[in-house]
């Protein structure tokens, strides 16, 4: 991801799109094959030399062709012939953008293996679900799971729809009519580019893509984010369901020796933020003055490239993590029991229901037995029974069979099967 996005390759995207140019007017019979050719053979830059002409021009444009001419004979005169700046720019852009996406669905991809592996190894290992951190009923850790590995799918989906949007190029000359390069040149760069067409452009392509990009990539990051509060969650001491992998030698901590902190989520955590600032930056970047200004180059040239590094990053990360989770389900039953039972209060109040008895009443009678479980920390089976109310329309056998956690899975294997997991 580096390489795609440090200067020796923006430079080498530009000169891509230089020499398709090139070639395309050759096609046309505007520049001399042999010429077309010679620019294909010999054309090169500079780095350091680039940076030196920069200094002097201030335009990264006319430095890099400076350069590039400094490479070539007559021919180079040809070099940029009928472009505008950001003619090569945007193009030049889109190629880094179209292999930045490329990467990334690759780490998509991975994560997404490891996710499903995951979900299948822990399909049937109970743990408590909670809602607003407090227990609900009981679920299993490899449902958890599942539902990253949809929300991974999709995902990759938006990515590739976001690939799509900003693979794209735009040789439409100064504020995008065609005047100095017809609409034809632009079809045959593109298509030898490997990429498709701005059907109407100004002076740049439109930002909207770049802007879809980028909340695309801020997306997964929530995403990540999600995934990476919720291990950070069961990793707290009083809970310790699942803890991110501690290395050998590792230290939590310069001053206690215990601690096994959940860094590497935090990581995560903080960089989706960074993530989402970016996203609305290129969300500003959309509305340019009539048909181009440059306040949106000064920020892309942070924002496309740190977006890109840090969510391969992310995605890298979060795959090493789960690979190397580390679970407890010994913690995990023995968290779903701390309630005393609670988890079993809606199967008691639709039992009470289906004898006839109302559901408010139900309902307050379930409630209070609840309550005096959390108060006293007694077994909420033993107050149901010793409530004359409840047995009164509950036998003991049929409250017992209440009590039963299989009921809560019985029906997880359908989710699997939707996932074809």
């Amino acid at each position: 991801m580096s390489r795609v996005w440090d200067d020796q390759n923006k430079f080498q995207r530009w000169l891509d799109v230089e020499i398709a140019a090139c070639e395309a007017w050759a096609e046309l019979g505007v520049i001399p094959p042999e010429a077309a050719a010679l620019i294909r053979k010999n054309a090169s830059f500079e780095l350091e030399k680039i940076y030196e002409y920069i200094e002097i021009t201030h335009h990264d444009v006319t430095a890099f062709l400076q350069s590039v001419a400094e490479s070539l004979g007559e021919e180079g005169r040809y070099v940029h012939f009928g472009l505008t700046s950001s003619d090569v720019w945007d193009t030049a852009t889109g190629l880094q953008l179209r292999d930045a996406c490329d990467l990334l669905l690759i780490e998509v991809d991975r994560l997404t293996r490891v996710l499903e592996q995951k979900a299948t190894q822990y399909r049937d290992t109970l743990c408590v679900g909670r809602t607003h951190g407090v227990h609900a009923e009981p679920t299993t850790f490899g449902l958890k799971i599942a539902v990253w590995v949809d929300e991974m799918r999709r995902n990759r989906f938006r990515l590739e729809q976001a690939r799509e949007a900003v693979a794209v190029g735009a040789i439409s000359g100064t504020v995008g009519t065609h005047a100095s390069v017809p609409p034809k040149l632009e079809e045959i760069v593109c298509r030898n580019l490997g990429l498709g067409l701005e059907a109407a452009s100004t002076q740049v392509i439109q930002r909207d893509r770049h802007a879809q990009f980028v909340t695309t990539l801020a997306l997964i990051g929530s995403s990540l984010e999600k995934f990476a509060t919720e291990i950070r969650a069961l990793q707290k001491t009083e809970v310790r369901e699942a803890e991110e992998p501690f290395a050998a030698g590792q230290t939590g901590s310069s001053a206690m020796p215990h601690k096994r902190n959940p860094e590497k989520c935090e990581r995560i955590t903080g960089l989706s933020r960074v993530l989402r600032g970016y996203a609305a930056t290129s969300l500003e970047n959309v509305a340019l003055w009539h048909e181009r200004d440059i306040s949106h180059s000064s920020t892309e040239r942070i924002i496309l490239p740190d977006a890109c590094l840090i969510l391969d990053y992310a995605l890298s990360m979060f795959s090493d993590i789960m690979e190397n989770l580390v679970v407890h389900p010994d913690n995990m039953r023995a968290n779903l029991e701390r309630s005393f039972g609670l988890v079993f209060s809606q199967r008691v109040l639709l039992a009470l229901i289906e004898t006839g008895l109302s559901r408010q009443d139900a309902y307050k009678l379930v409630q209070k037995n609840a309550m005096k479980a959390w108060e006293t920390h007694t077994q909420f089976f033993d107050l149901l029974m010793a409530d004359p109310d409840v047995m009164s329309r509950l036998r003991e056998d049929d409250l017992r069979t209440l009590f039963d956690y299989s009921f809560y899975t019985q029906n997880i294997g359908a989710t699997f099967d939707r996932l074809g997991l």
